[in-house]
């Protein structure tokens, strides 16, 4: 099943918290990638350890960047055994020396373990050993398998980058003019692209060979809208990470469950947002959150099967703390306070950006045209709701 009208946060911390909680980034704390905004609060349950306690083993590869150390790193917030690096990238300030995505330095758990290989091929495979021991063993499980790539330092085999290279130049005709060094940068950004298609195809044969294929729930998303996308080919949309346009936050989503009676393959057109995957998740494995849980996302079980359900008309809030650009200053008035206008309202075909733009993305899916000013009665409905929905998280977003 294939949803079409799907969105993340604009920003990788942001999207993942929102995952691993069910909960919107300004209340759960994971709203920014810096400014000390990353850690995810410890009192919001993880799906990781919701699933845990329903008695499934817990696995994590690749990227986390909801906290570093004690107590906010993956095999402390419910993962029993978890690959990882830090922060937002290999190479960063908290990443081991001179890692540059082959033959890096992960940590496994609380303790550092090189590895030989390419980051992606090395997650997957020890994606992969995880779940044929948890297979050998009879024990159900959740695998968060989170790239590195296609994520900046752009390193890769030159052969994926030359694999890449026909097709490029083949729709050049039809793409906007790039500079070379874009150009170059594409290509090395594609061929990474290349690279995970390559081993999502190992993981299928794997989950095939295995015998897991038919009885694994398969859920594939991205966590925020494209860094070259813009450039290149942007599916009709305006914008890119780290903006409220659609291009930031309207991300893929495919899940996949061939003996869970999905039905047929199909697109599902209802509005959704990352937050309802960890009500969803829990749903279809059927699994207990305890009652003082509180998500602000709501299950997809009832779309994915295909039931004749009453669908609340929902209005979606996009939110984050935005990174210091120009100062690391905490001013009142630093980009990373989060304020209302930092806000993007999501309703049927309206998107209210910043408590004062309104686009209707059927007449206008680039977003070109205000047309607040015609549509009082749109405008007032999402300002109030974006005016409740901030008296919720106001109190604690400076945290």
């Amino acid at each position: 099943v294939r949803f079409t009208d799907f969105h993340a946060a604009p920003m990788c911390t942001p999207a993942r918290g929102q995952l691993m909680t069910g909960v919107d980034a300004l209340r759960n704390g994971a709203m920014n990638v810096s400014s000390g905004r990353t850690l995810l609060r410890r009192e919001f349950p993880t799906l990781p350890e919701l699933l845990r306690g329903a008695g499934y083993a817990t696995g994590h590869f690749g990227k986390w960047h909801l906290g570093d150390n004690h107590p906010f790193r993956p095999h402390d917030r419910g993962f029993d055994h978890a690959v990882w690096f830090p922060s937002s990238h290999i190479g960063s300030v908290p990443d081991h020396w001179q890692n540059n995505y082959q033959d890096d330095t992960y940590w496994v758990n609380g303790a550092r373990r090189k590895f030989a290989g390419y980051t992606t091929e090395v997650f997957f495979g020890e994606a992969m050993t995880w779940m044929k021991r948890q297979r050998d063993a009879g024990q159900p499980f959740f695998c968060y398998l989170a790239t590195a790539a296609p994520h900046g330092p752009l390193h890769i085999d030159p052969k994926y980058r030359e694999a890449v290279r026909p097709r490029l130049e083949a729709a050049r005709g039809g793409l906007p003019k790039l500079e070379p060094g874009v150009r170059e940068s594409l290509g090395k950004f594609l061929g990474m692209i290349e690279n995970i298609d390559e081993n999502v195809g190992r993981l299928e044969a794997f989950l095939t060979r295995e015998g897991l294929r038919e009885n694994t729930v398969f859920v594939y998303l991205t966590d925020n809208g494209s860094t070259m996308g813009f450039r290149y080919f942007n599916a009709g949309m305006k914008g890119a990470k780290v903006s409220l346009w659609e291009g930031g936050h309207r991300v893929p989503l495919f899940v996949r469950w061939p003996a869970g009676g999905l039905g047929r393959p199909r697109d599902e057109r209802t509005l959704a947002q990352v937050q309802d995957l960890l009500p969803t998740v829990l749903d279809l494995c059927g699994a207990k959150a305890p009652p003082t849980a509180r998500f602000d996302g709501r299950s997809l079980g009832p779309l994915l099967r295909g039931q004749s359900v009453e669908w609340a008309d929902r209005k979606l809030v996009i939110h984050y703390s935005r990174m210091p650009q120009t100062t690391n200053v905490a001013t009142p008035e630093a980009a990373s306070i989060p304020r209302p206008e930092g806000a993007a309202v999501l309703w049927q075909r309206w998107r209210w950006l910043e408590n004062r733009s309104l686009y209707d993305l059927t007449a206008d899916p680039l977003q070109e045209r205000d047309v607040a000013a015609q549509h009082p009665e749109v405008v007032a409905q999402m300002k109030a709701h974006l005016a409740r929905w901030w008296d919720g998280v106001k109190d604690r977003v400076n945290e």
